[in-house]
This record gives structure tokens, sequence and C-alpha cells, in this order.
């Protein structure tokens, strides 16, 4: 449950971003004072650990615990820093297909460090509000600056000169080219087929809008913070690129910061009012929020002693209670079961790139993989936690069938389970996102909205799942044990 928003990708003009020396400006003293350039050069170190080392983008952007170049900026500069790496993340394809379309030869071997400042720099000149020139002189002053980019200046200069010229017929022919990842790009054309994958594509470049979970009233909230109320109930603000706690209701602990996809695994359970539920991987606890507002006894259990502190912090400023545990949900042995489990399983992200746009850059097919076999061994676990007849929804923010359909269908195959299938009537608005197994699954493409609200949501599949009663747990026992023996 995010308080600040650090998907601004717009930047407004400023007068240090309109400064700069020519490109031919000495290196030195003078370069290193220019305004305007530790910002770029922040970004350029902050996108190599991104797209080369795999480090998640968040960590490096940490206000108190970040990229220390970044730390050491002001707040104007930061954000745009984070501008320039936003943008970057998500249209990398598209800016590494410009600058290769200027190029007479292909940049050396090794030579990442001069890629990654012309892609600061072209970020800047193809989605940015930047004057070209600043992004221009400034590349320049980067290049001259950096013993081993120093020798390359001039082409520089000479290739982002020529983007700044032949921008609009450059952008027009980058349409073609899809603004993901091959690997990932390639797997959602083999789930969702060219159209879908194409328009998931097309709507990941979009930053995600503002979501609330409220604790009543969405109508009212809506109108008093001249938002909308979505199909899930949750509340949309306009484009916001302020500081959450400043807007009405935070303080009060009326609503939290969390995408519509988000809140819907918590809303399948039907009436839990009364209910003992677990919910599992809990942190930061904006689900955990939602099923103590519908009545439930709560165990919120995570691994991490530090997520737990800060899921606790925010159910006390909402006014909530639950009774917390850490512990390794593979190693949890409830002295009682419950009633229903939730669990939100560790996955890829690759749903939430509208807003984390390093996930694709971060993983690959191998994660997926990895992490598909982690949530079946979890979902496996968590089925031995509720009574028979009790519930479980599975989730996740992939957008990867891996990561979801196929492992709902292995665990119900074998594992005394049946799905309780979700129905579209009781969805209206989002029909198309239950699937013909009665599951949930939403893409960024979904929910089309009219201006001045962004459309799209996270992608998210959901399952809802029945513990069978002990005959049926047998009966699929005896089911798997005629497996491995023929």
């Amino acid at each position: 449950m995010p308080e600040d928003n650090k998907n601004d990708s717009r930047p407004k003009r400023s007068r240090e971003h309109n400064r700069s020396g020519g490109a031919g400006a000495r290196p030195g003293a003078d370069a290193a004072a220019k305004p305007g350039l530790k910002s770029r050069q922040a970004a350029a170190k902050i996108l190599a650990a991104v797209v080369d080392r795999k480090t998640p983008l968040d960590g490096m952007l940490d206000p108190e615990r970040g990229n220390p170049a970044y730390r050491e900026l002001s707040e104007a500069d930061r954000a745009l820093v984070r501008a320039i790496l936003n943008s970057a993340l998500r249209h990398l394809p598209r800016i590494r297909a410009a600058i290769d379309s200027l190029l007479q030869t292909p940049l050396p071997e090794g030579a990442r460090a001069l890629e990654h400042v012309l892609t600061v720099a072209a970020t800047q000149i193809l989605y940015l509000d930047v004057p070209d020139h600043s992004a221009v002189d400034l590349a320049v002053e980067q290049a001259q600056s950096d013993p081993r980019n120093r020798r390359f200046a001039s082409l520089v200069n000479a290739v982002l000169r020529r983007l700044s010229r032949e921008k609009e017929e450059i952008l027009e022919k980058l349409r073609q080219v899809p603004a993901m990842p091959g690997w990932f790009f390639d797997r959602l054309v083999a789930c969702y087929g060219p159209d879908q994958a194409e328009r998931i594509s097309e709507a990941q470049l979009v930053p995600a809008a503002i979501d609330l979970t409220v604790k009543s009233d969405a109508a009212s909230w809506a109108e008093r913070l001249a938002g909308t109320v979505l199909p899930t109930g949750s509340v949309r603000l306009q484009e916001f690129s302020g500081s959450i706690p400043s807007l009405s209701g935070f303080s009060e602990g009326a609503w939290w910061v969390q995408d519509a996809a988000a809140s819907i695994p918590a809303r399948l359970f039907g009436d839990i009012s009364g209910k003992k539920v677990v919910d599992l991987c809990a942190a930061p606890g904006g689900k955990t929020a939602q099923l103590v507002l519908a009545g439930a006894e709560v165990t919120a259990l995570d691994q991490s002693s530090s997520r737990l502190r800060r899921l606790k912090a925010n159910l006390e400023r909402l006014g909530f209670e639950a009774r917390t545990k850490e512990s390794d949900m593979a190693e949890f042995r409830p002295e009682e079961l419950f009633d229903a489990a939730l669990l939100d399983a560790p996955c890829s992200s690759t749903g939430t790139t509208r807003r984390h746009p390093d996930v694709l850059w971060t993983k690959g097919p191998q994660d997926v993989e990895k992490l598909a076999r982690l949530q079946e061994r979890l979902l496996r676990h968590a089925l031995t936690l509720v009574k028979p007849g009790g519930l479980i929804v599975f989730s996740n923010c992939s957008l990867d069938p891996l990561e979801g359909e196929e492992v709902v269908a292995r665990v119900v195959a074998d594992s005394g389970c049946e799905r309780v299938p979700i129905d579209a009537a009781d969805w209206p608005g989002l029909e198309k996102a239950i699937t013909a197994l009665g599951e949930f699954r939403t893409t960024p493409a979904m929910l089309p909205l009219e201006p001045p609200f962004a459309g799209g949501l996270d992608g998210f599949y959901a399952a809802v799942l029945r513990r069978a009663a002990p005959c049926g747990c047998l009966r699929a026992l005896i089911n798997r044990l005629f497996c491995w023996n023929n």
C-alpha cells in the first residue's frame, strides 16, 4: 500500500533542465558542475544495474537506502531520474531500434556504458517533455566525462541530433516494434494470440492510475476525490503526481492504495464474517485489510519481519487488527485448521509492468518456470491449512498461465480439491475477465475508461478452490498412487 506516486513519467520543464552548455564543452570541473549532468549520470548507472545486472528498480530508488548517485540528488532531479528510467524501461526495445537505425555500424562489443548514455538521451528526446538540445548536449558531456566513452562523444552528438530532427518519422516506424523484450512478447503471443498480445504490450506503456480500496461508500469518496468507481468497487483517481498522505481520508484511515485487480481475490470468498481466515504471504497488507473489513478473524502470515512491520503499520493507520505471525509459509503448521485461506503467491509480477517496468528486464523464462514450481508446492500446502470444505483463493499478478491456470489444473487433478467457479454475472463490467473454467484472468488491456481516467488494470489470475471432504481426499490419494505406479 504505497504512499507516494513514483510512476510520474512526464516531468515539467525547469530552468535546470533547460540550461546546458554546447556539445563541444570541455570535460572536467565545469562538466561535473553542469546542471542536469548528475541526474543523467545517475539514470545511466541505474539503467545499467537493471538491464545488465538484473537489479530491481524499487530498491535503487529508495530515498534512504537506494543508489548513492540517486540519493545525492535534489528531489526535482530524482523525479527526472524516475521519469527517465520508467519511460526507458517501458519503451526500451523501441529505443534500441531507433538508435540502431541511426548507426552506420553497430556499437563495439562491450560498449554497454555508451549504449546506456544513448538510451537515457533518446528516452528524453522521444518520450519526455525535456528540450531536445538539453538531452543532446548533456549526453555529449556525459560521454566526454567518462574515459570509456570519450572517444565516442562525436558519435553521440551526431546520432542524437539526427534522432531529434527525424523524431516524428522514427516514432511512426517504431509502432511496428513490440514494446516488450522478445522472450515475453513471444510468450504472450503463444498464450493470448497476436492481437491480444499487441494490445497488452501497448497497454503496459501507460503508467498505472492510482486506485483506492475504501472502507465504505465508494461513490461518496469518488465524488470527494474527483475519482470514478470501478467494477471492483475501487475508486480510481485522475492523473496524480502528488503525495498520497495529503489526500482527504488518508489520515483518517478511510481507504488504502490498491490496484483494482489486486482487490479482486479477497472479494471471492463470499460471506466470511466471523470465519477464521489466514492470509498467506500477507504483506504489505492490502488484502489482509479487506479480509478484516469483511468481518473475518484474520491471521496474517509473512516470512519477512520488516514486511510484517510494514503490514502492522498499515493496519494501524486503518484502525484494523489482525493476528500476525512471522513464518515461512511452507513450514507453517497451525494448531487449528482455518475456515479459509488466501494465497497470493510469489510470482514473476509480469502483470504489474505498468507500475514496475523493470520486471521484464530483471526476470526471464527460467524465473517463470521456477516460480510456477514454487507456487504449486505452496498451493498444495495451503490445502492442508483449511478444514474439509474450506475455501482457498489462489492468486498472483503474473500474466503467464504457467503461473496460474496450469498450476491450478495440476493441483485440482490430484489433490482432493475442486474449483468453485466464479459467476461472471457477479462481476458486471469484468465479464470478459472470467474464463470458461470460472477463474479470473485480467490483463492491462482490459477496463477501458474515458478521459480523464486512465484505463487498464494489473494482470492478475485468481481461482477459488474447495478442499474436499475426507472421502474425496482419500480418493485423490488413491488416484495419485495409481498414476505413480503406472
